[in-house]
């Protein structure tokens, strides 16, 4: 069924899409060219996801490794359909494509040893999808000089909501794990307001709640109803600020 087609970590899709428009509608020409990317960024994405699936599972001698491979085959020619046309125009994307290889290596690595939820996992992802928003920036004419600390905005806000999930589901009763939580969003808190005193409320919102919700015992649900919040606020603060 299509619904299988879509990765189930619903987390990732703030991490896809956030760096992605706001590259896009910073840049001084957003145009179809973004439409085609951005295609090709999700299609990708989603055979990733599949193709490292079937390999954990495979390696595991599971039958059920089946079904992640039609779905691999199919969102990777997908992704090439979009892609390769804008990367013959474009040829510099190609660039930045290779440049997320060493991190999905490392995505792929954790996936065949079956510990994808590993911290360094989740930051391994959080590069290539955050690096997706200067990529976006230079296809609509806006160069690294003017996207560089919406970019750095970006990483620091989605590298912080990796350890901050930890604590609210797989870690919740680690200690360490708080406090390194919390340390985190307390530097990412000065570094943000370095790049600019707007994104103040931002980080201090995921400040706060890094302190404060941990053990609450909240739902799964309500945690992702509240990072898409976050992710919707942070959003419209980098468009309105940069």
């Amino acid at each position: 069924m299509t619904y299988r087609w879509i990765p189930d970590q619903h987390g990732a899709w703030a991490m896809l899409a956030v760096p992605f428009l706001a590259g896009t509608f910073l840049s001084p020409h957003p145009g179809w060219a973004h439409a085609a990317l951005f295609a090709a960024w999700l299609a990708g994405y989603a055979a990733a996801f599949h193709g490292q699936q079937w390999l954990r599972l495979h390696a595991r001698g599971l039958r059920s490794a089946r079904r992640h491979g039609v779905p691999a085959v199919v969102c990777g020619a997908a992704a090439g359909a979009f892609g390769l046309p804008l990367a013959y125009v474009h040829p510099w994307l190609l660039l930045a494509a290779a440049a997320a290889l060493p991190f999905v290596a490392v995505n792929t690595r954790y996936a065949w040893r079956g510990r994808e939820r590993a911290l360094v996992n989740g930051l391994a992802a959080v590069v290539p999808a955050c690096g997706m928003l200067p990529v976006a920036a230079w296809l609509g004419g806006l160069g690294p000089g003017g996207s560089w600390r919406a970019g750095a905005a970006c990483l620091l806000y989605f590298a912080g909501t990796v350890p901050y999930v930890k604590t609210m589901i797989r870690e919740r009763r680690s200690a360490a794990y708080r406090r390194g939580s919390v340390a985190y969003h307390a530097v990412a808190l000065a570094l943000a307001a370095f790049l600019s005193p707007w994104l103040v409320p931002v980080f201090a919102a995921c400040l706060a709640r890094a302190v404060l919700l941990p053990g609450r015992g909240l739902r799964p649900a309500k945690v992702g109803a509240l990072e898409l919040a976050l992710s919707a606020a942070l959003l419209t603060t980098l468009l309105l600020t940069f």
